[in-house]
């Protein structure tokens, strides 16, 4: 039987014990509202220069982007914490395709007006669709973002069903997606690349949205190509 001295040892040994990952999950929270507000400035200070000042206005504009990219990564991770843990919420509701696509265009103003690109909404005002609508923000978001930050001049964003999936896609004019993300956008994520700076996290993310929405046996996927008339990137993601 252990001495009393030596269970209180023990017993401070476990309470010193740190749960990494709640801790990194904790810090992650604390530092997406930072950086929240952090947009929420930026945007203030953009629209407070004169139009004149162009060189200054891209330059507010390149910042938001770099801020709004780390805040996406900040998400991200602590959506892949929570599906560790069993505890992705998924909070299903009837969600407007069109209502949803002029808030992702609405919120990246800041950057298409600034770089004098094109959005074009292709949806049927009457169609919706029972999915997590915060949730699909993010995943179209991510893409939209993407889109205007690799040379796209032009962007659609469009649905339609197919097979009984609704199909969202976003196409854009730029150069497309470079063979190596179009082989990785089906593979695992403890095969992606870290060595480049790109590790694919926003493709996986990407998929697992989709894959997060069930109904009936299926389950949502996403599906990356090159248009073979402009050359353009189009994403598109299917949901059940």
């Amino acid at each position: 039987m252990p001495e009393p001295q030596q269970i209180i040892e023990n017993n401070k040994k476990e309470d010193q014990t740190i749960d990494f990952a709640s801790v990194m999950a904790v810090a992650v929270h604390d530092m997406k509202n930072s950086l929240s507000l952090l947009l929420q400035s930026i945007e203030d200070l953009s629209k407070s220069l004169p139009a004149s000042q162009t060189e200054d206005r891209q330059h507010i504009v390149d910042l938001h982007y770099e801020a709004n990219r780390m805040n996406t990564t900040l998400v991200q991770i602590l959506s892949l914490y929570r599906v560790e843990l069993d505890s992705l919420p998924l909070n299903i509701d009837e969600c407007f395709m069109e209502d949803l696509a002029y808030e992702l265009i609405e919120s990246n103003k800041t950057y298409t007006k600034q770089k004098n690109i094109t959005c074009i909404v292709e949806v049927d005002s009457e169609l919706s669709w029972f999915t997590d609508k915060d949730l699909l923000f993010l995943l179209m978001n991510d893409v939209l973002v993407n889109a205007i930050r690799y040379g796209a001049s032009k962007i659609t964003i469009s649905t339609q069903l197919v097979d009984n999936y609704l199909c969202i896609a976003v196409e854009d004019n730029g150069p497309g997606y470079p063979q190596r993300m179009l082989d990785m956008s089906d593979a695992a994520m403890e095969s992606l690349c870290v060595r480049e700076g790109r590790t694919g996290l926003g493709l996986f993310f990407a998929r697992m949205i989709a894959q997060t929405h069930k109904n009936k046996g299926r389950q949502g996927s996403i599906q990356l190509s090159n248009s073979g008339v402009t050359g353009g990137s189009i994403f598109k993601v299917f949901l059940p």
